[in-house]
């Protein structure tokens, strides 16, 4: 009983291992746009009929390039993630300026710096 549990067990992980090696061959079969619709179909077809020995031949053939397009997909998403943020987290220039001029009035900064403030929340 305890054997088959774990039997039952690995056998499980295998199969979702398996799962979600299937399903990133797909998404990056999909994903590329230097295979075209024949070649994907035959990617396809291929994984399957024949699914451990294509996704063998898959990541030997293709490894590299699917290395190459996750890490530029991710340095995207990062970059327009950081954007997005820059935009969101950005005070408007009038609050910016409105700071400045109460950090002037308090005599924390001079009027040049005031200045250059100024300059740059309107740059």
């Amino acid at each position: 009983m305890f054997t088959n549990f774990f039997s039952y067990l690995l056998w499980t992980f295998i199969f979702v291992a398996y799962l979600m090696i299937i399903f990133g061959i797909i998404s990056d079969l999909f994903r590329d746009d230097s295979v075209n619709g024949w070649g994907k179909a035959i990617w396809i077809i291929f994984i399957v009929f024949v699914p451990f020995l294509t996704a063998l031949v898959y990541f030997i053939a293709r490894g590299p390039s699917m290395a190459a397009r996750r890490s530029m997909d991710a340095a995207t998403t990062r970059s327009e993630t950081d954007a997005y943020i820059q935009k969101v987290v950005t005070t408007p220039a009038a609050d910016q300026i409105a700071q400045a001029k109460q950090l002037l009035d308090d005599g924390t900064i001079s009027q040049a710096e005031f200045d250059t403030l100024k300059a740059r929340a309107l740059a």
